[in-house]
């Protein structure tokens, strides 16, 4: 079983939606003229620059992904903020403020309903039943992305039409929906998420290349998969060049909460490594809060106090264009 995008792809692959820069109109063009799925991130945009951004890509084929808004933990932030105090002063950077915590999510819903899309994706809770009926109702296709059982039977429940499952490997947040970090292997959760859903299953974490995908493919464990870390050192990724630089020289990733409060894997760095077990589960409060120091590191090409989401391949990135990599892909998929 497949949906009528999946049927629709010349190589089932989707380019993951990478919030935060790293996603770009042009990758997700790229992916799709490709044979694949390209996706536009629309977690940490502005409504405008939302809607310019699909709207760039209107002439192909492209899917579209949602942060769903997270409540108020009840978390000290204030505490976590005062313990890296020094390194804002080190950085000589002030301290962000959190601006609204709905990331505009009912705007964004409200405008892919009057400007539809081939595919819309959830990051870190799954539309309920009205939303999906709703987003049904103009033409839309509507998957979830679960990184549990139970998170994939809830998406079930409510009407989806494919799971996004994914693995620990996977770079980037944890799109587990009450914020915890499970480890169970990508491998063992398809087979767990199959046990309890018949819905389409696309593969996601620590994937690199055809080679890595086909035995998910030919053992009928996932109908297409989603590659993001495989895409950052593409051109037409938006990856800060420090990032690019350390897909490569970085030896190690972990899941962390330090600098967004919510789970998720990166390349390993000193901030990281300093406030982890500190930092509170609170997104997008440590988002805001850590922006301006992770902007100035940046700017200063310091991968110390960056947050470089990536996954357990990521020293396999190739500096190649996104077309010329489907297109391998594809190659070793026998497409």
């Amino acid at each position: 079983m497949t949906t009528s995008i999946l049927k629709q792809l010349r190589v089932p692959i989707v380019g993951a939606p990478m919030a935060g820069g790293p996603s770009t109109p042009k990758l997700a063009r790229a992916v799709s003229e490709a044979g694949g799925l390209g996706m536009i991130a629309g977690g940490l945009l502005t409504l405008e620059a939302f809607a310019a951004q699909i709207d760039s890509v209107r002439d192909v084929t492209i899917g579209v992904n949602l942060f769903l808004p997270e409540e108020s933990s009840g978390a000290d932030v204030k505490a976590y903020a005062e313990r890296v105090a020094p390194w804002f002063e080190r950085f000589d950077a002030e301290p962000g403020v959190l601006p609204r915590r709905d990331d505009f999510y009912a705007d964004k819903f409200a405008w892919l309903l009057a400007h539809p899309v081939p595919v819309v994706s959830s990051t870190f809770a799954t539309f309920d039943a009205d939303e999906v009926a709703t987003l049904h109702s103009v033409g839309t296709e509507v998957w979830a992305t679960v990184a549990t059982a139970s998170d994939a039977s809830v998406a079930t429940a409510n009407g989806v039409d494919a799971l996004v499952v994914q693995g620990p490997e996977a770079g980037g947040h944890r799109s587990t929906f009450d914020g915890s970090a499970p480890e169970l292997p990508l491998t063992e959760l398809l087979a767990a998420v199959r046990e309890i859903s018949q819905l389409p299953r696309i593969a996601a974490g620590g994937l690199m290349d055809g080679n890595d995908v086909a035995p998910l493919l030919d053992s009928g464990a996932a109908h297409a998969v989603q590659l993001g870390t495989a895409l950052l050192n593409t051109p037409e990724a938006g990856t800060k060049p420090v990032h690019r630089q350390q897909l490569t020289r970085a030896t190690d990733t972990a899941v962390t909460r330090a600098f967004s409060g919510r789970p998720a894997r990166g390349l390993v760095n000193e901030f990281m490594r300093e406030n982890s077990e500190a930092a509170p589960l609170a997104y997008p409060d440590l988002h805001y809060l850590t922006a301006p120091l992770r902007a100035k590191a940046a700017a200063q090409n310091d991968p110390s106090a960056l947050s470089m989401w990536a996954g357990t391949g990521h020293r396999r990135a190739q500096a190649k264009p996104a077309a010329e990599l489907v297109a391998e892909w594809a190659r070793q998929l026998g497409r």
